[in-house]
């Protein structure tokens, strides 16, 4: 596949990149205009749209992969409205406000030289494998003759309306803020300018990096990484600020920093997101997935409504809160979804769901959030192996049986204790093993954490 839009498929790489939930790759290695064209083609055949909405992000393939799969929507008969440049989570809103299936180009916190696609039906309704992206894989592999006219291609700026409808959901009001935004050189750079600027005086806001930019000349757009939270830690200590915010590369993943230069654990934003929206909508059903803290659904419980777990990923997420009618979603990695707005994940909605909180109070960010970060937690870690099912039977083989110990599959596995849990689950877009441990207190998490990872690093060798 060297990049002709006319050049057969190498059936390998195609089912390389098609993961469970996104299609992602080396770009153009793996992913190029040949096949970002033959899978909007079957994108479009698969959805029978009649319009398709395309946006991409900053890296430097984008815009080519981009036009391409609006030439091959085209092709099966589809108009195409383009709108730019685009957060992942904009692509969604316009999927959900023009009620079209849509595509969005970007390969998220992924280093410089990945790309990818993230396919959706009408209103932001998931792609993945089980249900549909198998069909689409397929059919670009196999394309079938499209009869009928060609469709047209036309561009659409929606980052106002966008922005407005973030604002509709979380106002904030109360007290004035100062945010320190690190945008990773990502998406949050053309998002955040927007979504701030109707904030007037309510918020100082200090920018950090919003230059765009696909290389990542500073950090990697990748927030769960602790490294690449550290200039916006010295930021906020700088400038005395209420709270940090750090997006991924393609703005749909958002972390906080509080006023110490302190991390923030996504599970406490979980937590406290789960909270506003329960007091909106009293006994509603919140999602959070395996990998988020026991706190949450502790939290849920207390405050009368249903808690339900799930597997990590979007697609899964976002199918479990359609099949309840969940008000809300959360995931430990930074993912947070919101039922109204199509059930999709929004790192800058959830960022101003957080300012909202701590405007409405006078106490920091750090003390609003401990009532809901009771446990520690280990953060993911990462560990490259050679046989994933392999170790993680052998992690489950040292477990299984114990006292007290619950062991599940539903992603990876899962072993739970009264004063304990973790999680190993290979990666879907990474040759990784990620594990998340917690404990009733720090000394507990961490002989967990270290006794589990030895296991991993030994198996995995």
């Amino acid at each position: 596949m060297a990049g002709d839009p006319e050049a057969a498929l190498d059936p390998a790489t195609v089912h390389a990149v098609f993961k469970a939930y996104d299609v992602r790759g080396l770009a153009p290695e793996q992913i190029d205009p040949a096949l970002a064209r033959a899978t909007g083609r079957a994108h479009t055949q698969v959805t029978g749209a009649a319009t398709v909405v395309v946006g991409h992000d900053m890296r430097p393939t984008s815009p080519a992969l981009a036009a391409a799969f609006a030439e091959g929507a085209t092709e099966a008969g589809a108009d195409v409205v383009m709108i730019g440049l685009a957060s992942t989570d904009q692509l969604y809103f316009a999927s959900g406000h023009l009620g079209l299936p849509g595509a969005m180009f970007t390969a998220s916190h992924n280093p410089a030289a990945y790309n990818g696609i993230k396919l959706c039906r009408a209103d932001a309704v998931p792609i993945g494998m089980e249900s549909g992206l198998a069909e689409i894989r397929d059919l670009a592999l196999s394309p079938r003759p499209v009869p009928g006219p060609r469709g047209t291609i036309s561009e659409r700026d929606l980052l106002a309306d966008y922005a407005g409808h973030l604002h509709s959901l979380a106002p904030v009001r109360g007290r004035s803020l100062t945010v320190v935004a690190d945008a990773g050189n990502g998406m949050a750079g053309h998002t955040a300018p927007a979504v701030f600027a109707l904030l007037g005086d309510q918020v100082r806001l200090v920018p950090m990096y919003f230059e765009l930019d696909g290389t990542f000349p500073n950090h990697e757009a990748n927030p769960i990484e602790p490294h690449n939270l550290r200039d916006l830690q010295a930021a906020v200590l700088a400038e005395g600020a209420d709270v940090g915010l750090a997006f991924d590369g393609d703005a749909d993943r958002c972390f906080l920093v509080d006023e110490r230069g302190e991390a923030v654990s996504p599970s406490a934003l979980t937590a406290l997101i789960a909270a506003r929206e329960l007091a909106k909508e009293p006994g509603a059903t919140v999602i959070h997935n395996l990998i988020t803290s026991r706190a949450v659904p502790e939290l849920v419980t207390r405050l009368g409504g249903t808690p339900v777990r799930t597997r990590v990923g979007h697609s899964f997420i976002k199918a479990t809160m359609a099949e309840t009618d969940a008000i809300f979603g959360g995931e430990h990695s930074g993912h947070f979804y919101f039922r109204d707005f199509w059930r999709a994940d929004s790192g800058m909605l959830a960022a101003l769901h957080a300012l909202a909180a701590l405007a409405e109070t006078d106490v920091p960010l750090s003390e609003l959030l401990a009532t809901y970060d009771p446990y520690p937690v280990s953060g993911e870690i990462n560990s490259e192996v050679a046989d994933p099912r392999a170790v993680i039977d052998a992690v489950e083989a040292a477990y299984a049986g114990q006292d007290g110990v619950d062991v599940d599959r539903l992603d990876g596995l899962s072993v739970a204790h009264r004063d304990w849990a973790f999680n190993v689950r290979p990666s879907n877009t990474e040759p990784l093993l990620r594990l998340n441990a917690e404990g009733r207190d720090a000394a507990t998490m961490t002989r967990v954490r270290d006794d589990v990872l030895e296991l991993i690093r030994r198996e995995g060798s």
